[in-house]
């Protein structure tokens, strides 16, 4: 021990860039699913953490004589702390923290049961070492043992020189990087995580700047590219459910494959499964929501733009003006509009960002009786969500559009048994298998729902639009998918699982299941015209689903596409149907399509394009 800690005073700067190298090194290979196809994309790997590292502890000590021990532990604390904390999200979210999400940590469940269930006894491995540095730390610190400071020059030449190095290797091998930034794993792979969250840092910078320098240029020029693309085609729906009130219902979490599918012989969604014989049941729709989850999802039906390609726009641009469901709905039908929630109204900086996109009326937490045995997780649990919402429904003014969010049904899946009519499913993946009964719960509430507006005698007048907010089940998680449905773990299998059902039923209206690949962009438009709204002159990316073609590609945020026959994920090109990969060139065009919308989309929030149109 004693020649350990002599090893390490002796070369401490040298001992805290080798162990903070290993393990990011460690775990983009083990945590980070990192889209690595080559030899030469893993030596970058090894290659892009060096030089970063080493000017970030260089900070410490640049203007200085000798080392500050205390300074460079506590920058090593820092940024271990950093890239346990991208563990920690990564796990659930396949995705990789923003600055934007740091600013909205109470919006991703803190530290309560959702965080803890991703924690892992071998994270301890991560830290072991603190306490032995620390240690040392503290000796040579009372001992004012403090090194002589290596030659400066040649530290910075091949600090600067390693990152340099790394940026040019980075861009040869993909010359869109730097302009789809929003592909995290594919920034993060090339330059690792610490040049990522550099550039990450730019453009929260960058962000604030597109609305100072905005003007009506850049509308017509966002306006030339969406007009350029309009589809034309009318469909014998258009209009079908004009004059009637229009009620939204988000599923938390809840993903495509629970539909008809059973579990020890029952079925996990009854009223879904029988109510989707008398609608329009769209099955081919993914999943487009990002950083903000449900708030995406939120913002992609009431909008039809893009999510951000960091955080979520309800807290970084709620006071924009939009071109949003309820001003259309009023402008067009003198509709009003309502929000029903049971959880705080601030979650998602909801209060603020209603009232930007139009909402009349929100009726939170505060507006129900909540008590520890009718909530869960997140808040009120979605059958007394529903009961005591009908009194609030009852009392708007008609037409109207009323949103619901549900709750229950939200990671880690927590249910009491009293409120299972389902038991748990028996594969290998806990979470899972609480899954299967909270989507089931979650059922119930929606019939229950639909009993007390058939008794209200509020049904016929009413179209249901009712859709899955993102997934549910990460791909931490997806084993369990996987035995549960039979399937093998492939790229198109896990694409498959990113699918979340869409039902819009109109009452008296014949059922029927339509294919069309599209994603939750696309709702906007089609409730827009099923309303009897022509959506051509709104500047934005929706398609009605019922003519939309499917060749043009289902988008996502990280730049990845889908369409009937191609998908473009993870860096490669696949053919759907094969399931094999195929020439990347196959689908260069759909990949240029996507950046093309994503940075329109982009100026038109970053740059608060609307303020120059109008609602």
């Amino acid at each position: 021990m004693r020649k350990l800690t002599l090893l390490i005073e002796r070369n401490v700067l040298m001992t805290l860039i080798i162990l903070l190298w290993l393990k990011s090194v460690i775990i983009s290979f083990t945590t980070f699913q990192l889209p690595l196809y080559s030899w030469f994309d893993i030596m970058i790997v090894f290659i892009n953490p060096i030089g970063i590292i080493m000017i970030m502890f260089g900070l410490s000590f640049f203007w200085r004589k000798r080392l500050s021990p205390l300074m460079l532990f506590i920058i090593y604390l820092l940024l271990l702390g950093l890239l346990y904390a991208n563990v920690l999200y990564y796990r659930f979210y396949i995705d990789f923290v923003t600055v934007s999400v740091l600013l909205q940590l109470n919006n991703v469940g803190g530290l309560g049961p959702s965080t803890v269930e991703l924690f892992s006894p071998l994270d301890t491995l991560l830290f072991v070492d603190v306490v032995v540095i620390g240690y040392v730390i503290f000796k040579m610190n009372r001992k004012k043992n403090h090194p002589v400071v290596p030659n400066k020059k040649r530290y910075a030449f091949t600090g600067v020189g390693l990152l340099v190095f790394t940026l040019v290797i980075a861009l040869i091998q993909n010359p869109f990087l730097l302009q789809t930034d929003y592909d995290r794993e594919e920034l993060v792979k090339s330059l690792g995580l610490y040049n990522y969250q550099l550039i990450n840092i730019a453009n929260g910078v960058k962000s604030p700047v597109m609305k100072a320098f905005a003007d009506e240029a850049d509308v017509k020029e966002v306006q030339s590219y969406i007009q350029g693309n309009e589809e034309k085609d009318s469909f014998q729906e258009f209009g079908i459910a004009e004059g009637k009130n229009v009620v939204f219902i988000s599923l938390e979490s809840t993903q495509n494959f629970v539909v008809n599918q059973k579990v020890n012989g029952k079925e996990i969604t009854p009223f879904l499964n029988e109510l989707i014989q008398d609608s329009f049941y769209f099955n081919n729709i993914y999943d487009q929501a990002a950083q903000g989850k449900t708030s995406d999802a939120e913002f992609m039906i009431n909008t039809g733009l893009y999510p951000l390609p960091s955080g979520s726009v309800f807290v970084r641009r709620p006071n924009n003006e939009f071109q949003s469901l309820p001003y259309i709905l009023r402008e067009e039908n003198g509709y009003t509009a309502a929000a029903f929630h049971g959880n705080d109204a601030s979650f998602w900086n909801r209060d603020d960002m209603y009232r930007s996109i139009g909402f009349d009326t929100f009726f939170s937490k505060k507006d129900y009786h909540v008590t520890e045995e009718n909530s869960v997780n997140y808040g009120l649990k979605d059958i007394p969500f529903f009961e005591q919402s009908m009194e609030k429904l009852l009392h708007l003014s008609e037409p109207y559009m009323a949103s619901f969010l549900t709750l229950t049904n939200h990671f880690p899946f927590l249910l009491e048994e009293e409120d299972q009519s389902i038991s748990p499913a028996n594969t290998s993946v806990g979470v899972v298998n609480r899954y299967v009964t909270t989507v089931r719960y979650e059922d119930e509430a929606l019939k229950r729902f639909f009993e007390l507006v058939k008794e209200k005698d509020m049904y016929e007048d009413t179209v249901f639009v009712i859709y899955g907010d993102h997934y549910g089940i990460s791909k931490k998680y997806e084993a369990g998918v996987y035995e549960l449905l039979g399937q093998e773990d492939t790229e198109m299998s896990h694409l498959e699982l990113q699918k979340v059902p869409v039902i819009i039923h109109v009452p008296g209206q014949e059922g029927k299941k339509i294919e069309t690949v599209g994603g939750t962009i696309d709702i906007h438009a089609t409730v827009l015209e099923l309303i009897g709204v022509r959506d051509r002159e709104q500047m934005n990316f929706s398609r009605n689903l019922f003519t939309r073609d499917n060749e043009a590609p289902v988008v996502f945020r990280d730049g990845s596409i889908v369409t009937d026959k191609y998908a473009y994920v993870n860096g490669r090109c696949y053919d759907k149907h094969k399931q094999q990969v195929v020439e990347s060139n196959t689908c260069n065009d759909y990949l240029e399509t996507a950046r093309n919308e994503l940075y329109a989309s982009d100026q038109i929030i970053l740059g608060d394009l609307f303020r120059f149109i109008g609602k």
